[in-house]
């Protein structure tokens, strides 16, 4: 079972469209995350977070479209629908957020998971994703947000894989309500909450589990432009910056 836990939101308003998440996994996999950029002629140049061998996971493009990635554990694989990395990588190639959604939309993810896409003019559109169906999660007041369960009804239900997922959805809404506005800054400081910790939106090892923040994003569509914290955000660590 997967135990990868990551909170992530997606927020639009008249002035600006942001998308960001923390990525949590197992602590030794942090050695194997990259920033690749990707140019292809005929397509838009990608920015992303992965790992070694990964051919599409969280990052940006050149026309401003941006996607996170939630872990959810349900039953069932699909193969006449696309791996959950390839749809990702299809949603980077794509030049805005309604051809990403038709692309979504026709082929299906072939596996659990919950895939945020953005743009700079639309806003954002969840994809919860299981085997068996795909159902959207809109917008409430411009705003996007997921951690690792399913939120709503599907064919299949999911294994709760990590019991502090609930938690973690329902603080980054109490976290987002409490920002005027947003900027690159406060939203970055909204992944630094610890509440409820160590199983927390800034996720720390323990007892029981390794799993531990490896990366938060936060990227500013309009502006095309994201920053990347290696590690904890409440540490100190590599920063990098995303202009794709």
């Amino acid at each position: 079972m997967l135990n990868d836990g990551c909170t992530a939101f997606a927020w639009k308003t008249k002035t600006g469209s942001f998308i960001a998440q923390n990525w949590d996994w197992e602590g030794e996999q942090q050695a194997n995350i990259v920033c690749m950029r990707i140019e292809q002629r005929g397509k838009p140049t990608i920015v992303m977070m992965t790992e070694g061998g990964i051919v599409g996971k969280i990052g940006l493009n050149s026309r401003g479209v941006g996607v996170t990635l939630n872990a959810i554990a349900a039953k069932g694989v699909s193969f006449d629908k696309l791996p959950c990395h390839l749809a990702l990588r299809a949603v980077l190639e794509s030049t805005s957020l309604q051809e990403a959604r038709a692309i979504l939309e026709k082929n299906g993810v072939a596996s659990a998971c919950h895939i945020t896409v953005a743009d700079a003019e639309m806003g954002s559109i969840g994809f919860e994703n299981t085997a068996f169906d795909q159902i959207e999660v809109e917008m409430v007041d411009g705003v996007n947000v997921h951690s690792n369960h399913l939120t709503k009804p599907h064919r299949v239900d999911d294994y709760l894989m990590l019991k502090d997922s609930p938690f973690r959805l329902s603080r980054i809404r109490e976290l987002l309500a409490d920002v005027k506005e947003p900027t690159m800054a406060n939203l970055r400081d909204v992944l630094k909450d610890e509440k409820n910790g160590p199983s927390s939106i800034c996720r720390s090892p323990n007892e029981k589990s390794t799993t531990q923040t490896l990366f938060s994003i936060v990227m500013d569509l309009q502006k095309r432009a994201g920053v990347v914290k290696m590690g904890k955000p409440v540490e100190g660590g590599e920063e990098l910056e995303l202009r794709p």
